[in-house]
Order: structure tokens, then C-alpha cells, then sequence
């Protein structure tokens, strides 16, 4: 589907409350090289940058290295998170050896084991806030915030009644010891751009 201006228009005006599925079939006309998801019903749309995808490939081998080459690991791929209208594509997600899709061939978040997301200028609000409740609301045992501006990472776990209860922070440049935690993995940092 082909967003026009009268369509933004339109919907602008109208009381209705557009489904999930619609607004994802929007997003499939972004840009290519721009990652889209959906927070709390509002739709996103950012350029993915070099530095962006430098640590998301980084994060992504140091799966790969601790499971082997089957692990699921996926980037930028739709799972609908609790909360109001949140179907979000996580920069990297790891889901359990077992899960398999639902009927409507995504990811159930109950499966999700490990997202991390890496900070972009337009919003990092989200995964500091909303999108940090959804995961802790789901459950989700480890969500991993990197933020090249600040140049430092941020590892929440033991999700407890929406919140994250342990918070583990590091600066580039130090291994992230998350041995403790399910993913059971030691993190090299040394290597991740900053911006």
C-alpha cells in the first residue's frame, strides 16, 4: 500500500483506530535503509546508520560465536509486545531454540530471550522508556540498551511486574559480564563505534 498525503490526511481526521497489520503494510514504504516499528500505536521511522549497524552485526556474531549458527537470532523482524498497539522490530532479538511462529507467522514475545536495541537520535526515548516497560512486561530476561552517543551500555534483567530489577552498566571499551544471567555470555564492547 502507497501512503499519500491524502491518506495521512484522512486518517488524521477519522476516529478510527488503524490495526497493527495496516500500519505495518504503511511501513513496508519506507525507505529501504530505514528501520519502522510501532510504539504505543504511533508509527517510526528512522535511517539506519553505519555505526547503527556496526554494533547490531557485532552483537549478532557474539551470538552466534556462544550458540552456533542455528541459534534464532533475528534483526528488525515484527514481534508484538504488551501494552497499547506495541509491535515492535527489535535491532537484536534472541529466541528460544523451540519457539516456533504463530498462526500469523511472527514471533510470540513469550519466546524472546535477549533484545538488544541500539540508540538512534529520534528514538532512544522509546527504548529507554515505553519500549523498556513492553519488555519487562513481557518478561523478556535481558534487554540490552547501546548507546553510541554516550558511548556506554546498559543491561537490565530480572524482569519483575513491569520493571526491570538489576541493571548492569558498562563503558565501550569493557566486557559486558552477563555470565549470570540466561544468555550466560561474556559481551566484548572494544569494538562498537561511537557517534
Amino acid at each position: 500500500m502507497t501512503v499519500v498525503e491524502h491518506d495521512r490526511i484522512e486518517l488524521a481526521m477519522s476516529d478510527r483506530e488503524v490495526p497493527l497489520d495496516e500500519l505495518f503494510e504503511w511501513l513496508e514504504t519506507a525507505p529501504e535503509g530505514h528501520k519502522s516499528e510501532v510504539v504505543g500505536g504511533v508509527l517510526y521511522t528512522v535511517p539506519q546508520r553505519d555505526t547503527h549497524w556496526d554494533i547490531i552485526q557485532s552483537i549478532v556474531l557474539a551470538l552466534v560465536d556462544r550458540f552456533g549458527r542455528g541459534v534464532k537470532v533475528k534483526s528488525d523482524v515484527r514481534i508484538d509486545f504488551p501494552g497499547h498497539r506495541n509491535a515492535f522490530c527489535p535491532d537484536v532479538a534472541k529466541i528460544r531454540d523451540d519457539a516456533v511462529k504463530n498462526d500469523k507467522g511472527r514471533w510470540n514475545y513469550e519466546d524472546v530471550e535477549f533484545i538488544a536495541e541500539v540508540i538512534s537520535q529520534g528514538t532512544g526515548m522509546n527504548d529507554y522508556g515505553p519500549k523498556k516497560t513492553a519488555y519487562a512486561t513481557a518478561g523478556v530476561p535481558v534487554y540490552l540498551i547501546v548507546d553510541p552517543y554516550t558511548g556506554r551500555c546498559i543491561a537490565h534483567t530480572k524482569p519483575e511486574d513491569g520493571e526491570y530489577t538489576e541493571e548492569v552498566r558498562v563503558p565501550f571499551g569493557t566486557d559486558l559480564d552477563l555470565t549470570k544471567t540466561p544468555l550466560d555470555l561474556v559481551l566484548k564492547t572494544d569494538e562498537f563505534p561511537r557517534d
